[in-house]
């Protein structure tokens, strides 16, 4: 940044941080600076004005009042995708006649800045997650915002974006970040560690990283989806400050993407949460191919913020907070390449017996972001071309149909077995052959097998049924009253009474499947 426009920006934040800029009544203006923009929130006003700083620095260049004028109209433009009514769109900063400053009308423009609805800061996910506010139905939603975002978002196919080489740039790029720090900051060789697991996993998935680009996975997301760049807005999650500066860091792969969200989610303790986000983004995207590479993605963007956090700590007056924080993103880095224990659990009872919450409440415990939990009322509805919460009508729930659903959830559990994902299979499993066929999968993988069987008093599983929200399944009480009429076979499944509460019988989850001890 030269001299004037340290200067001329000096001006500009001075004008933006007086009350009286802002129109009659406000009388103070909140600034909150990040390493790039400047936000002014002035109290008792609907609108937030935001400017970029006039810097240099390796991954951008804000100097010139041009491309802090482009910056804006383009971080409009990005933002209107998942927020319009956040982004109200640019002004510019002018010099009037008199020499006063203006925020728009005529005189000669000195900067940029972009105008925001305000919003209430306590619906930033951070701010929720933090207040232990982040309950399933926010987390479907933003599921649900994330998936329809990625469905929606432009295809990018050019060598430069996405594939075996971004990654490697990325892995090589993190190692020369991490070179400031080494020693000081971070153990030299828990750096080299990491950065040469991540290089090899990249050479080994290099194939299906440049498949993916090939075959349309590489988008122009949102690429800095983390908790504090969610809100609620109209009580529905809404993605905003989408990178607008940098297409190598937005133009990426959609699980890149994602892997944001869930890595801060997990850092934020809420690994229960990333396994409901994550598990409800695959039911509707299906994007299973993909999944061995997440382990390298959660962990490359483990590694950014571990270098990101201890740059932000050099220039705080005592480091010491972040340089921990720093240091704990970097073992969750190295936590996300050592693999999980490869199993597959299939969890069986007829409808009512809360066989498909057990199996949301155990996959966190099976490894990083979540066991992958297959439920053979999703993938019934997506044979038919529904979505999830779509109601099918009787005539899809043939003999015919349920065998081809039960083939396709063995099939689809087989294909992430054979990549070392951990796997829980949903579904009734009545019939002794379905129970054999998803248990051959395991013995054909080589990786342990449980198999547990809910049961639930019928007056407590038919209350369940009718008190159901947001549920794929498509049971009703009288479809549980004809399955009480089946005859299941021999059982030689670990039998779990799940009329009593819902903890008890998650811990008697755990306990069947990882050999914990109920009170644990």
């Amino acid at each position: 940044m030269s001299t004037n426009d340290t200067i001329l920006q000096g001006d500009v934040f001075a004008f933006l941080a007086d009350p009286t800029s802002h129109g009659p009544g406000v009388r103070a203006v909140e600034r909150v600076d990040t390493h790039i923009s400047v936000v002014f929130i002035p109290d008792g006003v609907d609108r937030v004005v935001k400017v970029k700083k006039a810097v240099t620095l390796p991954f951008l260049d804000f100097a010139p009042l041009a491309a802090r004028e482009q910056a804006c109209m383009r971080e409009v433009e990005i933002n209107r995708r998942t927020a319009p009514d956040l982004y109200l769109g640019c002004e510019p900063v002018v010099r009037r006649a008199d020499g006063t400053l203006a925020l728009g009308g005529d005189g000669t423009v000195v900067d940029w800045a972009v105008l925001m609805r305000r919003f209430d800061r306590a619906t930033q996910f951070d701010r929720l997650a933090a207040a232990g506010k982040l309950d399933r139905n926010i987390l479907f939603d933003l599921g649900d915002a994330v998936a329809r975002f990625h469905d929606d978002a432009e295809v990018v196919n050019l060598p430069q974006f996405g594939g075996a080489a971004a990654m490697l740039s990325t892995i090589e790029g993190n190692g020369r970040s991490f070179a400031a720090f080494r020693g000081a900051v971070f153990d030299p060789a828990a750096v080299d560690a990491v950065l040469e697991r991540s290089r090899a996993h990249a050479e080994r998935h290099a194939a299906l990283l440049d498949a993916r680009r090939a075959e349309g996975f590489v988008k122009r997301c949102h690429g800095d989806l983390h908790l504090r760049n969610i809100c609620l807005m109209k009580g529905r999650p809404t993605l905003f400050d989408a990178i607008e500066f940098n297409d190598d860091f937005a133009v990426i792969d959609v699980l890149y993407d994602l892997a944001f969200l869930l890595m801060d989610l997990r850092h934020a303790g809420l690994a229960k949460g990333a396994s409901v986000v994550f598990n409800h983004y695959m039911e509707l995207r299906n994007d299973i191919y993909g999944l061995p590479l997440l382990p390298l993605m959660l962990s490359l963007r483990a590694q950014i913020r571990a270098h990101v956090t201890a740059a932000i700590a050099v220039h705080m007056p005592n480091p010491d907070p972040l340089n921990g924080e720093a240091r704990r993103y970097l073992m969750e880095a190295a936590d996300y390449l050592a693999p999980p224990t490869t199993r597959l659990v299939a969890v069986g009872g007829l409808s009512g017996s809360g066989k498909s919450r057990a199996a949301r409440e155990l996959a966190p415990y099976l490894g990083a972001p979540g066991a992958v939990v297959l439920r053979s009322d999703v993938i019934r509805k997506r044979m038919a071309g529904h979505k999830p919460l779509e109601k099918l009508d009787k005539s899809a729930y043939t003999e015919e149909s349920s065998d081809r659903t039960y083939a396709a959830l063995c099939a689809e559990a087989a294909t992430l077995l054979a990549h070392g994902i951990p796997v829980i299979a949903d579904a009734v499993f009545s019939k002794p052959a379905e129970r054999a066929a998803i248990q051959a999968v395991a013995e054909a993988a080589g990786v342990p097998f449980t198999g547990l069987w809910l049961e639930s008093d019928p007056v407590i599983a038919e209350q369940r049924i009718l008190m159901r929200r947001r549920n794929a399944s498509d049971a009703t009480p009288e479809v549980l009253h004809a399955q009480l009429a089946y005859d299941v076979g021999p059982l030689d499944w670990t039998r779990i009474d799940s009329s009593f509460a819902k903890d008890r019988t998650d811990r008697a989850c755990r306990k069947a499947v990882l050999h914990q001890e109920e009170d644990s």
